[in-house]
């Protein structure tokens, strides 16, 4: 997709998550959007089901989310009637523990990168070959991590994906607010093992 990804963003700066999400569909290109299931993750879904409910929602789910993660996944793919996708490891979390160990720690840093890519991204690599998606919209935000710091609202990844941010300059309390506006759930417990800690990138949006 041939955009000018400077005067996109110039455009954006301003415009609302809600006019963000319609403008990518206004695009009229196959789309999709992602989701973690994680403390927050109701704003992004909230949002893009405001706009259109048929966009298509990937979850990859690790197989290490906690019972609280599921309860409100489940609430979540019901209440806001999500046209939702999951994608798990092709290896049980028991299996693969048995195996590698338990969940590697980050300074392992052969056997955690060789964890990330069978619990998070081959099941991810599933899902984009499935879709096929041009442009993907993501609930990711600047203040995140250092990667997110040098992208933008709309940003291009090296698989030529055209990745689409609504909220990506949204604060905590800017996030806290919609929550408490919208009234919308929240899974207290939340783990992702290829993160482990804040600040660090699970491999989605760094892989390519």
């Amino acid at each position: 997709m041939d955009l000018d990804l400077d005067s996109v963003n110039a455009s954006l700066r301003d415009a609302s998550a809600s006019d963000i999400v319609r403008w990518a569909l206004s695009l009229q290109a196959k789309t999709i959007a992602t989701t973690s299931m994680g403390k927050n993750a109701a704003v992004m879904l909230h949002l893009v089901s405001e706009v259109d409910k048929r966009v298509p929602t990937i979850w990859v789910d690790t197989g290490y989310n906690l019972r609280d993660t599921y309860v409100v996944a489940e609430r979540l793919i019901r209440d806001l009637e999500l046209d939702i996708h999951v994608y798990s490891p092709q290896m049980t979390s028991e299996r693969r523990n048995a195996i590698m160990g338990g969940v590697p720690t980050v300074d392992e840093e052969e056997r955690h990168k060789d964890f990330t890519e069978q619990v998070k991204l081959e099941p991810f690599a599933r899902a984009l070959t499935q879709f096929r998606p041009e442009i993907w919209l993501t609930g990711i935000r600047e203040e995140e991590t250092e990667h997110r710091k040098s992208l933008d609202i709309v940003s291009m990844d090296n698989r030529g994906i055209v990745k689409v941010a609504p909220i990506f300059n949204w604060s905590d309390d800017d996030v806290e607010t919609y929550m408490e506006q919208y009234e919308l759930p929240t899974c207290r417990h939340y783990f992702d093992p290829t993160k482990v800690h804040d600040g660090r990138e699970c491999g989605l949006h760094t892989a390519a």
